[in-house]
């Protein structure tokens, strides 16, 4: 590890830290995730074996590419590519939402990146803004892959608690341990709206609050998920809840097209077994309607070339530096020169000293332009429309050269942020931005915290609002067995 120079800290959670470093030799950026000593050395060390496991086997240019794995002194180090932003960021900067076509290239994206994990038996299990990288070309890349794994044998069973709550489908909110691909399904239902409105759909604060927003929106449970939850003892004496007025997307979200919705009901299916999967939904229509698939396909890869050619020149700049750094220090050498002139006058005492001096060159100066166009696709009153957005949204993705202001200090792949990681960020101009709501937490971080949650969001009276998590069957990783632990290749 010591040929990477450490730029600082990026972000803090439960197992380790990411930190922004510079590798000397090709002066690439990268981020690096630095697994820390536990008490639970195997928990931590299943969290790292299955993260590198599973990136070694997946390359896709919607998943974030693994560059090394090192081990230092009984702790793991994970080399990624390093990536301007998250999709968090963006909605911590544009409270109200993000651009309807910016949301349609970052969806498609999505989908094709858990698509290709599905493809391969590999189940996310916690897809969530914060774990959805955005290079500053438009490309988007899944990280965090600690929680992911793959697809068990029949009559096999997996982890119950996965994902963040607010992510979270119902039949791992009712315990069922026997779920598939459609729990990542649900969690791109929950981004749709979240990323259109700037919200998160089902804010609850607890599992039985969570099922609380779940049925008010999408009805009551299918009778397995009832019966589940009845036997489920950490639910031991309380009751469904009850429903009295629901309130269905389409009412909650007026302005949404009917496209987005009937997209966003399709991956909200109570029912796992009637959600589509990846490749249905890249056909559906709010993807196929002006040829958008098509032409994206091939914008797409453009920015990926982009970004490589990005990567490329930062090399090439690094090793002009070094060798202009290595001609100054020559030319220092040269710039002074003492030359006694033994010759001299008998009646000069002192030697006569000359100084040679450098030349010195101005630089050139390089204006910078910007440009800002932004429009978002909404529907009112029954009637689709464009409409002008504010300059405050983010800037269309394709434009490549767009100059986009972002945080850099939030860039990944990120780990569960802890609360004193958050603040900290705050205070040092990290985190959001002043006036932007704050409500954001991960559950695997703090257990028992309860987030700041919008008043109207939650059940009334507070009656649903008990901290109640979901049982465990055997330890948070007993789904993984130490036999599929991969061997490293690179030990330092």
């Amino acid at each position: 590890m010591e040929k990477y120079q450490n730029l600082g800290l990026v972000g803090e959670g439960s197992y380790g830290m990411v930190m922004k470093c510079r590798n000397k030799d090709s002066g690439r950026i990268v981020a690096i995730k630095k697994f820390l000593e536990s008490d639970d050395d195997k928990m931590v060390k299943k969290i790292a074996m299955r993260e590198i496991k599973l990136l070694k086997q997946l390359r896709h240019e919607n998943l974030v590419n693994l560059l090394e794995v090192c081990k230092k002194k009984k702790r793991w180090y994970l080399v990624f590519e390093f990536v301007d932003h998250t999709i968090l960021d963006d909605l911590e900067l544009f409270p109200n939402g993000l651009d309807c076509q910016i949301v349609q290239k970052y969806l498609f994206q999505i989908i094709n990146g858990i698509g290709f994990c599905h493809s391969h038996n590999i189940i996310h299990r916690d897809i969530k803004p914060e774990n959805i990288l955005v290079s500053e070309s438009g490309v988007v890349k899944l990280c965090d892959f600690g929680f992911a794994r793959t697809l068990a044998a029949p009559g096999e069973v997996y982890t119950d608690y996965v994902a963040t709550r607010w992510y979270r489908a119902p039949e791992l909110l009712v315990g069922d341990v026997k779920y598939g691909k459609a729990v990542d399904i649900w969690a791109i239902g929950c981004l749709i709206t979240e990323m259109l409105m700037g919200e998160p759909l089902f804010p609850g604060d607890s599992d039985i609050d969570q099922l609380y927003h779940i049925m008010t929106c999408l009805g009551n449970l299918i009778p397995r998920h009832q019966e589940l939850f009845y036997k489920n003892p950490m639910f031991a004496g309380i009751r469904l809840p009850e429903i009295k007025e629901m309130e269905p997307l389409e009412r909650r979200y007026p302005k949404l097209s009917e496209v987005v919705i009937d997209l966003a009901k399709k991956c909200l299916n109570i029912d796992p077994d009637k959600r589509p999967f990846c490749a249905e939904l890249l056909h559906h229509d709010f993807f196929q309607m002006d040829e958008f698939a098509e032409r994206f396909s091939q914008e797409l890869q453009l920015k990926i070339q982009k970004d490589a050619r990005n990567v490329s020149l930062s090399k090439k700049s690094q090793n002009r530096k070094k060798e202009k750094e290595k001609d100054d220090f020559l030319g220092e050498e040269r710039k002074t020169l003492v030359v006694q002139d033994n010759n001299a006058d008998p009646q000069i005492k002192d030697s006569k000293v000359f100084k040679i001096k450098g030349s010195k060159f101005d630089g050139q100066k390089v204006e910078k332009g910007s440009r800002a166009s932004n429009t978002s696709c909404l529907h009112d009153n029954g009637t689709s429309h464009i409409k002008t957005v504010p300059s405050t949204s983010p800037k269309d993705c394709s434009n490549v050269n767009g100059d986009h202001t972002r945080n850099p200090g939030m860039a990944i792949p990120p780990l569960t942020y802890n609360l004193s990681a958050v603040a900290a960020g705050i205070n040092s101009g990290m985190g959001s931005i002043p006036g932007v709501q704050s409500y954001r937490v991960d559950e695997k971080t703090k257990k028992y915290y309860i987030p700041f949650v919008k008043s109207n969001k939650h059940s009334p009276s507070g009656i649903y609002n008990i901290n109640v998590t979901t049982s465990v069957s055997g330890s948070p990783l007993s789904d993984d067995s130490e036999a599929d632990l991969p061997q490293m290749e690179h030990q330092h």
